[in-house]
């Protein structure tokens, strides 16, 4: 897909380390332009067993598409079409998927925050979803839309972060049918970044398009991406009415889905990691396949949420050795079929910021970086399985993602010469601190963590004994005194108000349970 490139300052530079008129307010990163080998366990003629069992499933047991229009448009298509069974021609799969671009720029409303995707280029991405918080006080209890407006807000501030996503927490203060319409303008009101698109059903999805063509331009949006759709199968092999028509409502404006597979291993799949992997890949290509059917050229990613369940309990898991090996083999399948993909990042079933927590998101990001995840979202605050976001670990994860951004980046050679001078220079028994290349290079030698103590255990309790979530909701409070609205523009802020009373005045709160037939 054709499309104009800005030059992107890498990240390290001068340009992405600025102040922004506090000490604590740095400029976002650049998307994260990986240079280190990835985890590749499958070897060629096993990516050629997963792909064609994959499309065995594709022809011989189908996939069913509970949304007419959707199974017209495949009988156009071409096709077998039987109740709200599809079965598919493996070369007709290939040849949609092809017309998937590789890779695209997400443009933000500060163009400074456009961010490539594809290939070596990966984002960080907040949660979403959760229905309770973790407070700034660290209470767990419903969220409002305030609280909605505070996640955007750090999501704005932290530099890792290069999204302000969506519904990172679900407001309870608004009525359901009104939600997307505050959550899409929120994210774009408190952030410049690139934002998430609700796609809680196509009236929706088409209200969030609206809102974008409002803020954007009509005209832009046909050639520019600038929101990101999710779209969530029903596994196995069913993608349902609900959510096919909010993927047309993006992408028939060429705007970016996550054809996103909801995978419970052992209870929605085989359980088996590789079979499971399969199942996942044949529900993955037939989402991304339509999306051609839909409009050809249009962006799309291929997705999917991974977890495993205890045989024991049903519950659902995080951080397990099996998800970090689906990951591996996922990202080696999107690389075959040349398309972007999503995974989800720092996942949690711990039911407060604890140890558990650490370990479970820990194991989940570097498997995630090792595995060429593209768009990487879930990166900050999930905990309790989704059930909540938590700020503290909000802003762990996001100091996280800059470490692991930093990691990925890989080897620097630029200042060798320099660094082997100092050598020289200080020769046996001397110290490097004063050193003048030491002077040039300290801020960037070696990641600084923030939210880390490491003082002796002396200044440490001199300072208070504080933990980690005490650290991390303090700062989270620091930010948010400093933080200063990047504004809208004026008419347009009115415009999207205005649409916004005008939709609410159109679409009963209740949903229209209470209406007469």
């Amino acid at each position: 897909m054709p499309e104009p490139e800005r030059k992107l300052t890498r990240s390290g530079g001068r340009h992405s380390r600025r102040t922004l008129r506090s000490s604590n307010l740095e400029a976002m990163l650049p998307q994260l332009r990986r240079n280190l080998p990835l985890t590749e366990p499958l070897e060629a003629d096993q990516i050629a067993k997963i792909d064609s069992a994959s499309m065995d499933i594709l022809e011989e047991i189908g996939v069913v598409f509970r949304d007419p229009i959707a199974l017209e448009d495949w009988r156009k298509a071409g096709a077998q079409v039987k109740g709200d069974l599809v079965k598919f021609d493996r070369f007709h799969i290939r040849e949609l998927i092809e017309s998937i671009p590789s890779n695209f720029t997400y443009h933000a409303r500060d163009p400074e925050k456009n961010v490539k995707l594809g290939g070596p280029h990966s984002i960080f991405v907040p949660m979403t979803g959760a229905p309770y918080l973790r407070d700034l006080e660290d209470v767990r209890r419903y969220p409002t839309l305030d609280d909605l407006a505070t996640f955007h807000k750090l999501a704005h501030m932290l530099p890792a972060i290069h999204s302000s996503a969506h519904h990172i927490v679900e407001p309870m203060d608004h009525a359901v049918p009104h939600r997307h319409l505050r959550i899409t303008y929120s994210s774009m009101k408190y952030s410049d970044k690139t934002f998430m698109g609700m796609t809680t059903s196509g009236k929706n999805g088409e209200d969030v398009m609206r809102m974008c063509e409002i803020l954007f331009g009509k005209a832009f949006l046909e050639d520019h991406p600038v929101t990101t759709g999710n779209v969530n199968g029903n596994s196995p092999l069913v993608w349902d009415a609900t959510m096919l028509g909010a993927m047309r409502a993006f992408v028939k404006r060429n705007q970016p889905v996550l054809c996103s597979p909801f995978v419970l291993g052992g209870a929605n799949t085989p359980a088996s990691t590789v079979p499971a992997v399969v199942q996942l890949n044949a529900e993955a290509l037939s989402a991304l396949a339509y999306t051609q059917v839909i409009r050809k050229g249009a962006p799309a990613i291929y997705g999917h949420y991974l977890s495993t369940v205890s045989m024991q309990s049903g519950a659902p898991m995080a951080g397990t050795p099996e998800i970090s090996l689906m990951n591996f083999m996922i990202g080696q399948l999107a690389r075959h079929y040349d398309v972007p993909w999503r995974t989800s990042n720092t996942l949690g079933g711990a039911k407060t910021f604890d140890a558990q927590a650490g370990y479970e998101s820990a194991t989940t990001l570097m498997a995630v970086l090792m595995s060429g995840a593209n768009y990487i979202w879930h990166s900050a605050g999930w905990n309790e399985a989704g059930m909540h976001c938590s700020i503290a670990k909000f802003m762990v994860d996001a100091e996280q993602c800059a470490m692991g951004y930093r990691m990925s980046e890989g080897l620097r050679w630029d200042d060798f010469d320099e660094a082997l001078a100092a050598v020289r220079d200080v020769g046996p028994g001397g110290h490097y601190l004063g050193h003048q290349h030491t002077q040039d290079n300290f801020q960037r030698a070696f990641f600084m963590p923030k939210l880390f103590d490491n003082n002796s255990i002396e200044q440490w309790m001199a300072d208070g004994s504080k933990g980690i979530t005490e650290r991390s909701l303090a700062y989270a409070k620091q930010l948010l005194s400093e933080y200063q609205e990047p504004k809208l523009d004026q008419a347009k802020d009115e415009e999207l108000l205005e649409f916004i009373v005008k939709r609410e005045s159109e679409i009963p709160s209740d949903g229209g349970l209470n209406e007469t037939h």
